[in-house]
Order: structure tokens, then sequence, then C-alpha cells
């Protein structure tokens, strides 16, 4: 499975460079997706996790949320599935959401069509094949998505209102103190299940939340389709 998903992206790829993707409307398709709309339930919040899975960290992570009792919203790399099909496995049986972060984190209005789409299934199958269920939400690498995309792969972008950028540092007081003092009711928290200090974030953001009187939610719950 593979070795198949990635001789078909490289033979895309290097299609994709030799034609320079001519026949697109380069302008619209580089247009990108506004802010998710959500609906503001009083003290309902999201949190999602992009880039995973990663064994040394998003096990300790799905630990942490079965024990504090949270569901949340996980965009897998497709690349990263590989080899960890046991924690995809374990995320849907254990009531979070699965959505698709492509297969190779590329942003998608800067590659051709055909492989922004074998981006996409390819990462979808691979959800599938796992836990029977085709997923419906998409986070696009650096929010760059397009209106003609969506129309084609039918699945909702999901954005964020709540960016720590805990991918860019280890000081987890600091993404801590980030999230905490700024989120609002309806937000959606983006963090990252790749990197020990922001799963470790993930936990105390979660607790103390919690003690505020926020409800966690997946973003199925929260967002207008």
């Amino acid at each position: 499975m593979k070795k198949r998903i990635l001789c078909k992206v490289l033979l895309i790829l290097i299609i994709c460079g030799l034609f320079a993707c001519s026949y697109m409307d380069n302008n619209k398709y580089k247009e990108t997706v506004s802010n998710t709309s959500v609906i503001y339930y009083e003290n309902v919040v999201a949190i999602t996790f992009d880039d995973g899975p990663r064994r040394s960290t998003t096990v300790r992570l799905l630990d942490g949320l079965k024990e504090l009792n949270v569901k949340a919203t996980f965009f897998l790399m497709g690349k990263n599935i590989i080899g960890n099909e046991d924690i995809v496995k374990r995320m849907y049986e254990e009531g979070h959401l699965i959505g698709n972060h492509t297969y190779s984190h590329v942003e998608l209005c800067d590659v051709c069509h055909d492989m922004a789409l074998e981006e996409i299934e390819s990462t979808n199958n691979l959800i599938y094949d796992i836990t029977g269920y085709m997923p419906k939400y998409i986070r696009p690498p650096f929010g760059s998505y397009s209106d003609k995309l969506q129309l084609e792969i039918n699945m909702t972008p999901v954005m964020w209102s709540v960016d720590p950028n805990d991918w860019n540092t280890t000081d987890t007081y600091g993404v801590v103190k980030a999230v905490v003092s700024k989120v609002k009711s309806g937000d959606i928290i983006l963090l990252h299940d790749f990197y020990d200090s922001s799963v470790t974030a993930a936990l105390e953001i979660i607790e103390q939340l919690k003690a505020k009187g926020y409800i966690f939610v997946t973003v199925d719950q929260i967002i207008l389709d």
C-alpha cells in the first residue's frame, strides 16, 4: 500500500512539473477559503491536532484524553499513518473525529490539481481502510485551499481561531497561556500531536479550560458545513 501510494504521488508530481499545470486557472485556484463558520454554543470549544499520528506522542495524548473524558479532532497526514494504523484505529474506536491533513503536508494551492487531489484522496483511502469511515473534514496545510477544490472533493475545510504556534516552541507554559488567555466560546484550537511539548500543553489547556466551565466537542458538533 505504502509503495503504491508513494509511486502514484511521485508520478503525478512529475507530470505536474512537466506540464506546469497549464490547464489551470491559477488565479482562481489560489483563492483561499474564508474562516470556518461556527455555531456559538455557550462555553463550547473544539480542540484539534494536526500532523500525526506519531507513536511516541499521540499515544500519550490519547491516554490523557481518555483520562480527562475529552473527545478531540485529529487531522492526519497520510505518510504518518503508515506503521501507525493501530493508533488510528484506537482514535476512531475511542470516539475522536478523524480528518484529512493531506498525505505529505503540501500547500494545496501551490501544486497542480491532480497532485492536490491525490494528496487528499490517498489519505482518505488510508483512513477508510483502517476505520471504515470516509473523512468528511479536511484541514488544508497552511490554510491554503480553493473553492474549486472544495466543490470537487465535497469535503468541509476546517480552519482555526486560536493558534499558539506550538510547533515553533518548546515553551509549554507559553503555549498554555496563549490559548487559555484568548479562548472564547465557539473557538477551534489548533495544536499538533507531533511534539512532546505540545501534548503536555494540550492536556494542561484542557484541564484549565474545564475548570473554567468549558465543554470540549469535535468539530462536526461546532461548525456549519
